[in-house]
């Protein structure tokens, strides 16, 4: 049994949001992606270890992670249907509703659906 520390013990370990933008814009090249993920880490309060995203050539999408000393962010995109599926996934005193706000701005989407999930729930386990 790890010993006990004199720390406050959070309801959950984490927050996972998930979005999904549609008719959105600027998300099919690398580059521009990658500027607005980490803007969008820092913008947080997160602090990015690494980047790692793909292109899947002219017109195509782009598929990236963010490693955060906090978790990690990701995107999936599919300029020639008009979205992106994004996830955030922070802990501690990082916002993930603060990296989809900066998202939101830097992709412009007309639809959204935002979800969150609590990760490592200790009530409802």
């Amino acid at each position: 049994m790890p010993p006990k520390r004199d720390l406050e013990v959070p309801h959950f370990l984490g927050r996972h949001v998930l979005a999904e933008f549609w008719e959105c814009s600027n998300v099919d090249n690398p580059a521009t992606v990658q500027t607005a993920m980490v803007a969008a880490a820092k913008v947080a309060g997160a602090t990015v270890l690494n980047a790692n995203l793909h292109h899947f050539g002219e017109g195509m999408g782009v598929t990236g992670v963010l490693i955060l000393a906090e978790s990690h962010m990701s995107i999936h995109s599919w300029p020639e249907y008009g979205y992106a599926a994004i996830d955030v996934f922070v802990c501690g005193k990082a916002d993930p509703h603060k990296a989809i706000d900066s998202l939101r701005h830097a992709f412009s989407p007309k639809r959204e659906v935002i979800t969150e999930h609590t990760r490592g729930d200790q009530f409802h386990g």
